[in-house]
């Protein structure tokens, strides 16, 4: 019989509340003192001096625990007004629960609210590709393939395109009195609407059209009786505007207090896209689609609704353009895709018991105007307040404590006053053995307490504080000064290090609290920190940790736009390249594994030069520099390398040690007078005979007086020991923050359809395909979910097999489950090979040309770049490191660098 699996829970309050318990400490104390001194201590009353220190620690337990049970806001309240309150430390609701469109109800919601459109659907635009599968050929015309086989004649439809239908809002006569004027303004609207769609494009999703409803009218014919007292004129409008509403729904917009009033919870709130008129009920968008059908029951039931209507008399509808079919007098059903409408043939009576009441039409058209008036005005108010305002904390010293000492009774002589001067010495050697032992007490509890006072600043992503161990002075001990020496009261951070310094490993810690904070949205980066450790050695920890930093402080962005494209419509060339207008899963990828810049760029102009010269022996070597922004030369090989991936790792040794330097290092050593050859971190300082000043970096792990000492150089020489300490900082600078050779580059396949309001495309425009997909299981759709994402394969993660198949595997991770992804490892740094070999530099152009060219022709592409970029996109080739076949018959052969038959995987497609 099957088990049902059992799953683990964890309980979202796992606090006792034994810290507030004066009862249950008291208690939990006695029992340890039982366990550890029953043999020696046997009084537990509550005269005994060891029950009232218990009774003493218990009691400083529960003020700790009180304040821990503060209001979040008030812990978070900073002290100094002018620090960053609250508000900045947390995501408001506005920017981290809505989400770019990614449903059809997402994409109405965004476009219902622009002005102008009162409601609006989606529906996939069919376009079928036909496939000559034994020329490996793509038409959208079947007769091109007419003399196929139709065994190797196949079709299949292209996904994710789309036409949307728009009802308009009716236009203001007085505003746009004329047609021409009216069309005019429902093209700007529609600009809008495409505009906000590509703002808001799924990957690999894209519109096609957008089209008016089309309609399809019905007649309402209704007799209908009145109240005596009411106004015929103002029930009339109501009954034409109810008509109507029903015929076509007008979405309301709601204020963030209607909404939760409605019981709606603040996350469903604010699900989807972040609007401007407020929000919009998810049930009566829903309620709102095309109708199918119209039903008199429905009409009849809602002009009963209307205040002054008191019955009605007799009531019809019929189809207006097949007046003829009365086969069902209940229900008409509408054609598909299209919304029902009032015709001209409608017509309305009224009473007033039996006397006919006649209708005033510009009284008529006075309340509907006046209706519509209202419902706008209404709207207006949805757009107050729709922020959920972060409580204010106030700041109320929950560090601030004193000694315990003070509140033992006067006869303990600890306290403020003392014992009396005739006592005898021993009697005071006494109470100062008692509060040497009580301080130490005093100093932990005061250590936790600045703690708690510093959570807002351990929590917070903008962590600066260098130590995450605090304690502060023990406060109000009578002659204090006569129990401690060397205790720097006035200075908590000396105080700290004095203390607890040796026990802070500040960038462990962090790391810690980080993944503390990441863990709140399910996010771990176990995997990559275990790869990093392997390539960075001590240094993983640091990169780890601005990575985490980097993923938390935009992690709005990034789950926000997880599933959205970038935006190619109508964009001007700083938006197509060097820019960070890029797919939301690329931003998300690169803060997960540290790619500090993710912005789409050329990568094969690199920071790194590596070069080859003819040594004295005639050899072929092989040597590397590093250019900063402005392409001047920074740092230097100091010898010859074989191979150019010697070169290469040298190189990012010395990156390595220069970023496991801290800026705090340098400050400190140039503090007073550097001499020469002065170690400061990885740095080696040299002064020349005319004192000017340069550095070397060193590989320390290696032999002082080995070649492998020195690893790098910069040659720029600087007058005096200032300028020496700021080129120090600014290589740090650099390194950490600017030096990167990695980025992606990725392409969605839909994009590279020729137009497909087209059935006249040359053949030569579309992707190739391969034989195989026609008989195998593989899709034979090239376009459709289809991506390839384009890496540099010579850095030097990248170039990592281990790294290459962790990054592999996240990104078939994090991209939508529907969409397929090829990934290439290309190229070379530009100049490494000739340009025309260098399959990276081919591609950057490629593809630049194909942006600036899609950008403003819609549909449409220039049939020149589009043929040349889906050229060089379907000859990428991976580049691997090579490696050589493992030797099992030795002993001592390593595994680095080595390839392991039926083990070792070199890629996937």
């Amino acid at each position: 019989m099957p088990e049902l699996k059992k799953y683990s829970t964890i309980k979202k309050n796992v606090a006792t509340g034994d810290d507030l318990d004066y009862g249950f400490l008291r208690r939990k104390g006695l029992e340890y003192i039982e366990q550890l001194a029953s043999d020696i201590w046997t009084d537990y009353n509550a005269h005994d001096p060891g029950i009232t220190i218990l009774e003493m620690l218990s009691y400083a337990l529960t003020d700790l625990g009180a304040r821990i049970e503060l209001p979040m806001e008030n812990l978070l309240a900073p002290e100094d007004k002018t620090a960053s309150d609250i508000e900045e430390q947390f995501f408001r609701a506005s920017q981290i629960l809505p989400t770019k469109a990614v449903s059809e109800a997402d994409y109405r919601k965004l476009f219902i609210d622009i002005e102008g459109v009162k409601n609006c659907w989606l529906k996939t635009y069919k376009k079928t590709v036909w496939v000559d599968c034994k020329n490996s050929k793509l038409s959208y015309n079947a007769k091109d393939f007419d003399t196929v086989h139709k065994d190797y004649k196949k079709h299949f439809d292209l996904k994710g395109l789309y036409t949307v239908i728009v009802d308009f809002d009716d236009l203001d006569k007085e505003e746009f009195p004329t047609e021409e004027l009216q069309e005019a303004e429902k093209d700007r609207i529609k600009d809008e609407i495409r505009t906000r769609f590509h703002a808001n494009r799924n990957l690999c999703e894209d519109l096609i059209d957008i089209q008016d409803v089309k309609t399809h009218p019905i007649s309402v014919c209704a007799s209908i009786e009145l109240d005596p007292e009411s106004d015929e004129e103002l029930v009339h409008a109501k009954v034409i505007h109810t008509i109507d509403n029903y015929f076509s729904p007008s979405l309301k917009f709601w204020s963030l207090k209607q909404m939760l009033e409605k019981g709606y919870p603040s996350d469903e709130i604010f699900e989807g896209p972040l609007l401007e008129n407020g929000f919009i009920d998810p049930a009566e968008l829903e309620a709102a689609s095309l109708r199918t059908e119209v039903r008199l029951s429905d009409l009849m039931q809602l002009i009963m609704a209307i205040e002054g209507v008191k019955i009605i008399k007799d009531i019809s509808i019929n189809d207006c353009k097949n007046p003829e079919d009365t086969s069902d007098e209940w229900i008409i059903c509408v054609q598909p895709g299209k919304k029902p409408v009032r015709c001209i043939d409608s017509a309305y009576s009224y009473f007033k018991s039996v006397l006919p009441v006649n209708v005033n039409k510009k009284r008529v058209e006075f309340y509907l105007d006046e209706i519509k008036k209202a419902e706008k005005e209404a709207q207006e108010l949805a757009k107050v307040g729709m922020e959920i305002e972060v409580p204010e904390g106030v700041y109320l010293g929950t560090s601030e404590t004193t000694t315990i000492q003070n509140d033992f009774p006067d006869t303990y002589g600890i306290g403020r006053n003392g014992l009396p001067s005739r006592v005898k010495t021993a009697r005071k050697s006494q109470a100062k053995q008692l509060k040497g032992y009580l301080l130490f007490f005093d100093q932990v509890l005061a250590s936790y307490f600045a703690h708690l006072g510093k959570v807002k600043d351990l929590l917070s992503v903008d962590n600066k504080w260098k130590k995450t161990y605090f304690t502060q002075a023990v406060q109000d001990i009578k002659d204090f000064d006569q129990l401690v020496s060397d205790y720097p009261a006035g200075n908590p951070e000396e105080l700290t290090e004095k203390l607890i310094g040796d026990l802070d490993n500040n960038v462990e810690r962090k790391n810690k609290l980080l993944d503390h904070l990441m863990s709140r949205f399910a996010e771990k980066f176990t995997d990559y920190a275990f790869l990093m450790k392997q390539l960075y050695g001590n240094y993983a920890d640091n990169a780890i940790l601005q990575s985490k930093q980097s993923f938390i402080k935009d992690y709005d962005v990034t789950s926000r736009e997880r599933g959205s494209a970038f935006n190619y419509y109508r964009q001007p060339g700083e938006m197509l390249w060097d820019t960070q207008n890029v797919a939301g899963v690329q931003k998300r990828i690169a803060r997960l594994v540290g790619i500090k810049d993710y912005s789409r760029r050329d990568l094969s102009g690199s920071f790194i030069e590596i070069y080859d010269l003819v040594d004295s022996d005639g050899e072929t070597v092989f040597r590397w520099r590093v250019h900063d922004q402005e392409g001047d030369i920074i740092l230097s090989a100091t010898e010859n390398y074989t191979t150019p991936q010697e070169a290469q790792n040298e190189l990012y040794r010395a990156v390595v040690k220069i970023v496991e330097t801290s800026p705090k290092t340098i400050e400190e050593a140039f503090e007073s007078e550097v001499p020469d050859e002065a170690v400061v971190g990885n740095f080696e300082i040299q002064i020349s005979d005319t004192g000017k000043y340069s550095f070397n970096v060193l590989n320390r792990e290696a032999d002082p007086d080995g070649t492998d000492w020195v690893i790098a150089r910069q040659y720029t020489y600087r007058e005096t020991q200032e300028e020496m300490k700021e080129a120090l900082l600014e290589i740090i600078t650099f390194m950490t923050g600017v030096f990167s050779e990695e980025g992606m580059f990725l392409v969605e396949h839909i994009l590279l359809r020729p137009d497909v309001t087209s059935e006249l495309v040359p053949l030569d425009r579309f992707i190739p395909i391969c034989d195989d997909d026609c008989d195998g299981c593989h899709p034979i759709d090239p376009y459709s979910f289809r991506v390839t994402v384009v890496l540099p394969g010579w850095t030097y993660r990248f170039a990592n097999t281990d790294f290459r198949n962790f990054l592999e595997e996240l990104i078939r991770k994090e991209l939508p489950a529907h969409v397929l992804a090829r990934i290439c490892w290309v190229g070379y740094r530009k100049g490494q090979v000739p340009d025309e070999e260098n399959d990276m530099l081919r591609f950057e152009t490629a593809y630049k040309k194909f942006l600036l060219a899609k950008t403003n022709l819609g549909q449409e592409h220039d049939a020149d770049t589009l043929k040349e970029f889906i050229k060089i996109l379907n000859e990428l080739n991976s580049v691997y490191p090579t490696g050589k076949l493992i030797d099992c018959d030795d002993e001592d052969e390593k595994l680095e660098g080595r390839i392991i038959l039926g083990r070792t995987n070199i890629g996937n497609i």
